[in-house]
């Protein structure tokens, strides 16, 4: 497996002997309340606040999708449906797909999840039947949630590339050196960071690149029906060098996976390669949830819960500095430093009643470890209130310095 570049090419493993990561900051279990706190099994527990989920506009307990859930199941009498050959399982996901086409301005193809449409998809791409015949050099970014998994089911692996997060530079100069380049990147990353959008569809005119797009913390966020972070950044046609790929879940408050695309042929394409996994494709239930979501990208409550989630994360940028300062993405990192403080310090805002997430080496830079927060709609202000008082609490007393950290 190539390293990738920007890291230090070591194990991976916590630099800090000390540093060891306890079970209950990796996950809290318990049901989630609609004030985006988890209810342990353990009753004499304070509900943690949680700032870990990535429904950002708190659409997951939403009663139409659960009703639209409920009434997918009972109007089929079934939870799912298999069905050989080149049908849709059902009626509801050929409506859905319709529907989902007409929010995202493109032909789009649901999947059961967003892996599986990488699956179907980075295969394709590499072998050159995406790209007119002629095999690309499949370029990553090095931050990339695909390039660790995806970097294998390339056909030739002589033909493909990591570059350092967001190293414009390199892959133009990369797109000079090669008639046909194929870049893999996120819209929006898991940390908070973005792909320059304008910066790629530059390269896209002037030389051709090939855009494969995973835009699965961006969808519903932001567009006037919630086209997402990345589609809202194209023209209202895709053309034939833009696949975007994106998630049912997160934002859009139900489940599975989507692909975006601009023509009939690569529709074609990939509705033939991806028969396999109809039989798997999204349950009943999983439609008819979506269904619902489509309704609401296309009421006046999509731009409300959009703009509450703009509100709350402007509260959080008021109090808090960090590198995702002013921009308009649900997730922010507060850096840290060592790995034992940011332990600690995710310890502690745990015990006050606060449940974020640690983030350390490879995923960031050795000594720079994070504390990763997920920011929605349905977070009171008070709530957010509460999470930058005790951060920096937590912060100042677990370093003995004031954040920012000097």
């Amino acid at each position: 497996m190539q390293s990738i570049p920007g890291h230090q090419n070591e194990q991976f493993r916590i630099t800090d002997p000390r540093a060891v990561l306890r079970a209950d900051l990796i996950a809290a279990d318990g049901c989630l309340t609609s004030r985006r706190s988890i209810v342990p099994g353990n009753s004499q527990v304070r509900p943690p606040l949680d700032f870990v989920r990535c429904s950002y506009l708190g659409l997951d307990d939403h009663p139409a999708i659960v009703a639209g859930t409920i009434a997918a199941i009972q109007g089929q009498l079934s939870l799912h449906s298999s069905r050989a050959g080149k049908q849709r399982s059902s009626d509801l996901l050929a409506e859905l797909e319709e529907a989902l086409s007409k929010i995202f301005r493109a032909r789009v193809l649901t999947f059961s999840s967003l892996m599986l449409v990488h699956l179907v998809a980075m295969p394709m791409l590499a072998s050159g039947r995406l790209t007119g015949g002629k095999k690309p050099v499949v370029v990553f970014d090095g931050f990339s949630c695909m390039f660790p998994t995806c970097q294998n089911l390339t056909a030739d692996d002589t033909r493909v590339k990591a570059i350092v997060h967001n190293d414009i530079g390199t892959l133009e100069q990369l797109c000079r050196e090669h008639p046909v380049v194929a870049y893999v990147c996120d819209g929006v990353y898991w940390m908070g960071s973005y792909s320059p959008i304008e910066k790629l569809r530059q390269l896209q005119e002037r030389y051709g690149l090939f855009l494969y797009i995973d835009d699965a913390h961006g969808i519903s966020i932001l567009g006037s029906h919630g086209e997402g972070f990345v589609r809202s950044q194209f023209p209202q046609t895709l053309g034939d060098r833009t696949l975007i790929a994106g998630s049912l879940g997160n934002g859009f408050g139900a489940s599975g996976g989507i692909l975006m695309l601009g023509t009939a042929h690569h529709e074609s394409l990939l509705r033939r390669e991806s028969i396999p996994t109809y039989s798997e494709g999204p349950n009943l239930a999983t439609v008819g949830a979506a269904l619902e979501s489509c309704k609401l990208h296309r009421s006046p409550e999509l731009s409300r819960r959009q703009m509450q989630l703009a509100q709350r994360i402007d509260m959080f940028d008021r109090r808090l500095t960090t590198a995702g300062q002013g921009n308009s993405l649900p997730i922010r990192m507060i850096t840290v430093g060592s790995e034992v403080d940011a332990l600690a310090v995710s310890r502690g805002l745990l015990d006050g009643g606060i449940y974020t997430l640690v983030t350390f080496f490879p995923a960031v830079g050795q000594g720079a470890a994070r504390i990763r927060v997920s920011i929605t709609a349905k977070h009171e202000p008070d709530d957010i209130e509460r999470l930058c008082d005790c951060m920096l609490e937590q912060i100042a007393e677990r370093t003995g310095k004031p954040y920012p950290l000097r």
